[in-house]
């Protein structure tokens, strides 16, 4: 398999996580970057943002410079729209409270009700030079894989392929965001008879291709930052990372003695380590000319991109107080309020500038102007 092309992985975090890469894609654009991607894959809360993203493609007008120049009307004013209502609060309680519907199917019911209405996976616009590939991804809790929902395929590696899925955006956005313990498992039915075993693995093709349901978690539970698929296929790799550093409990008394905290802590530790360890995967190869790409992160100090200590404009913004504690913003699928969107978003683009201009571009590209310029961070 040729390694080859661009791509670009947008993690999980729930609404913070839309919204921050809402402002990296805001910036890529700018630079004429969304055309050049040939893949854009994502977990979780970035599965929102790149979904509505696939979902308008064929709506937006780029310009010769590769510039979609409506991209504010087309995605970036109904996703406001929609990361303003929280939807995690009744989906839940809903769940909880009524034997016939889970928290999962309302939180799908949400999904489709207040972005993607009926809309499915074939959907999604058909790659092609100029047109990426949306890849969306979510865990197999009876294999402990990924699955990865594209409009090509549905697949598991450890049982083999579903082609051509007709899956609800909804639902697919659904099972990539579906946070333990109360939205997992979110079951997405399919027809046996689709499964197709792949070349290599399948290994549980058998026992499991028969069954009418998967049982699907959060994406973020195997990939946080869905980046597996680019390792294997593209050279150049961009990693909009939403995800907060693991709190360092510093005092005696905070750490749970309870199950439910336990557990929570637990499952915070297993995720960090994950994302460290991909994390330092991708930027060995970054440093040994493996691969090429960039990575930028909430939780990144502006500053140690060294801007104009390598000849390029400064930053848009500084690091200061505010800037780090957007990497605590809460994780939820609840509103965030006008200020609180700025400046996730305007963090999100500024970050993106920098590691752009840093590792990626020529030193000549201007910096940009904050996409929020009424409210700076």
């Amino acid at each position: 398999m040729s390694v080859e092309g661009i791509g670009l992985a947008l993690s999980g975090g729930g609404f913070r996580a839309g919204l921050f890469h809402l402002g990296a894609l805001w910036r890529l654009n700018e630079l004429g970057w969304l055309q050049r991607i040939d893949d854009i894959t994502s977990v979780s809360g970035g599965s929102i943002t790149s979904a509505h993203l696939g979902l308008q493609w064929s709506k937006l007008h780029f310009d010769s410079q590769g510039v979609a120049t409506n991209f504010q009307q087309v995605v970036v004013t109904p996703l406001r729209e929609f990361y303003s209502h929280t939807i995690d609060t009744t989906t839940i309680l809903t769940g909880m409270l009524n034997p016939f519907i889970s928290a999962g199917e309302k939180l799908d019911h949400a999904y489709a009700k207040r972005l993607f209405g009926k809309a499915t996976l074939q959907n999604l616009p058909d790659p092609e030079p100029g047109v990426p590939r949306f890849t969306f991804y979510a865990t197999n809790l009876q294999t402990g894989a990924s699955v990865r929902m594209s409009r090509a395929y549905l697949g598991d590696y450890r049982i083999g392929r579903i082609e051509q899925p007709t899956i609800r955006l909804s639902s697919v956005v659904a099972a990539s965001s579906a946070f333990p313990p109360f939205y997992c498992p979110f079951e997405i039915e399919v027809d046996p008879e689709a499964w197709k075993k792949w070349d290599e693995g399948g290994d549980f093709f058998k026992p499991l291709a028969n069954q009418k349901k998967l049982y699907l978690g959060d994406g973020g539970i195997y990939d946080n930052m869905g980046m597996e698929r680019l390792w294997n296929r593209r050279q150049t790799i961009l990693i909009s990372d939403a995800g907060a550093p693991m709190k360092v409990f510093e005092r005696e008394g905070e750490v749970a003695e309870n199950y439910a905290g336990t557990m929570s802590r637990v499952l915070d530790i297993m995720t960090e380590q994950t994302r460290a360890l991909r994390k330092r995967m991708f930027v060995s190869a970054l440093k040994s000319n493996e691969k090429q790409g960039t990575y930028w992160g909430i939780a990144t100090r502006i500053a140690d991109y060294a801007l104009t200590e390598n000849h390029h404009a400064p930053p848009l913004l500084s690091d200061n107080a505010k800037t780090a504690r957007l990497a605590q913003v809460r994780t939820r699928l609840d509103e965030f309020k006008p200020e609180e969107q700025e400046d996730l978003i305007n963090w999100g683009y500024a970050l993106t500038d920098a590691a752009m201009r840093r590792y990626v571009i020529a030193p000549v590209v201007p910096a940009g102007s904050l996409p929020c310029p009424n409210h700076l961070v």
